[in-house]
């Protein structure tokens, strides 16, 4: 208790941001089809958002040493308040799209640096129990974020100027906090290439885990609303997803740390191919229906992210986890980019179920690829435990290397 306690203004924090950044992309789909934005310059916006993620999680650290923690924190969060407050005074989706590189550049700035301030803080005996309170707090608020949306009216002044809001106060816990500020971390080495080399499969499944993950969640609601659900719906629609990932979390685990995890990896696509391809047949089953395969559409894609990063540190040391973190979440978010771009292209020229073939064709490539690795390789030698690891930063890897580092 002590512990959360010491650490309530950084999660106070996580919660107001996630609650704010968590729910503009949803906002952001149902307003651009309020305003006849075309399915692709929808997708756009989500593809332009994590074009600022990847230029956050790259410029945060450098910030950070220059004006310090809390500066850093402020002028990231201000960034994602004016990109919030800009919407609906031009509703222009090319300015939108603007506008989201600035809500994306906001989210990893600031995780950059809540998650610095935690590694500082943190030590061997309570980092375990840290980043799984870190973990409940980050998904829950990214759960209540998606459920928000259904409150929200698109394309209004108040439904922005309260996510607005809700950013600005992101601002006090962290800033007004009796902690003291640490020493700023040095930035991770961008090495992309180190990942391809201590596992080609890992980086393939990154880039698939990408493909589903930013695809539903920043196009999902053009396919709720093309297959005639409610705008409250929607906000289920996309919770679900967010709640089968969480479930789904302890029983991977289990049995990535049991089993060989390339058939993990294989067994979650193939489960993948079977809901990409349900949801695209089923959406005639009715609300129920859709949610069910919204709900099992998470559960086997959601962890593929944290099986791939736990297969590529164990062939790497303990020298060598901070900067493969970083490779990870850079590739994770060059497919993020290109996902939602993607999607809704395919959505306009096929209709809703394209986007689902697209994933499912993704999955099936991986599955392929997978098998032809266990032919190429042997199993690791030492394996590294199960780290279940939040797309967050750069600096995630210091969060958890020594929890891989465990024996």
């Amino acid at each position: 208790m002590r512990l959360i306690i010491s650490f309530a203004a950084l999660f106070l924090s996580v919660v107001l941001l996630q609650l704010s950044t968590g729910g503009v992309g949803p906002l952001d789909a149902l307003s651009g089809l309020a305003l006849d934005y075309t399915t692709a310059q929808i997708g756009l916006l989500g593809s332009a958002h994590f074009f600022g993620f990847f230029l956050g999680c790259w410029w945060a650290p450098r910030l950070m040493g220059t004006v310090g923690h809390s500066r850093a924190f402020a002028a990231f969060t201000a960034a994602g308040a004016i990109g919030l407050l800009g919407h609906m005074m031009v509703t222009d989706p090319y300015a939108w799209a603007v506008m989201r590189v600035a809500s994306g550049l906001c989210v990893a700035g600031c995780y950059t640096v809540i998650e610095a301030w935690l590694q500082a803080k943190v030590t061997n005996a309570t980092r375990g129990r840290t980043m799984g309170v870190y973990r409940v707090v980050d998904m829950g608020a990214s759960l209540a974020a998606q459920l928000l949306i259904s409150v929200l009216p698109p394309a209004t002044y108040f439904s922005y100027n309260l996510l607005a809001l809700l950013c600005c106060a992101a601002l006090l816990p962290l800033t007004l906090s009796r902690l003291r500020q640490p020493e700023t971390p040095a930035a991770p080495r961008l090495r992309p290439m180190l990942l391809v080399a201590r596992s080609p499969l890992a980086t393939a499944g990154v880039l698939v885990a990408a493909l589903s993950s930013a695809s539903f969640r920043m196009v999902g609601p053009l396919y709720g609303q093309q297959v005639g659900l409610a705008v409250d719906q929607i906000a289920g629609f996309l919770a679900v997803f967010v709640l089968g990932g969480a479930v789904a979390q302890y029983p991977v685990g289990w049995l990535a740390d049991r089993y060989d995890r390339r058939w993990v990896l294989i067994g979650l696509s193939l489960a993948a191919i079977v809901s990409s391809v349900t949801t695209a047949m089923t959406h005639d089953l009715g609300t129920a229906g859709v949610l069910a395969t919204a709900f099992f559409f998470g559960l086997t894609t959601f962890p593929i992210y944290s099986v791939c990063a736990a297969h590529a540190h164990d062939f790497a040391d303990s020298s060598e986890r901070v900067e493969l973190s970083a490779a990870l979440m850079f590739f994770f978010a060059v497919g993020a980019m290109a996902a939602p771009l993607m999607a809704s292209a395919l959505i306009e020229r096929f209709g809703p179920g394209a986007m689902f073939a697209m994933i499912a064709v993704g999955h099936a490539g991986l599955v392929l690829f997978g098998l032809m690795r266990m032919l190429a390789r042997p199993p690791a030698k030492a394996r590294t435990p199960y780290v279940w690891a939040p797309r967050t930063s750069f600096l995630i890897g210091r969060l958890t290397g020594r929890s891989r580092d465990r024996k």
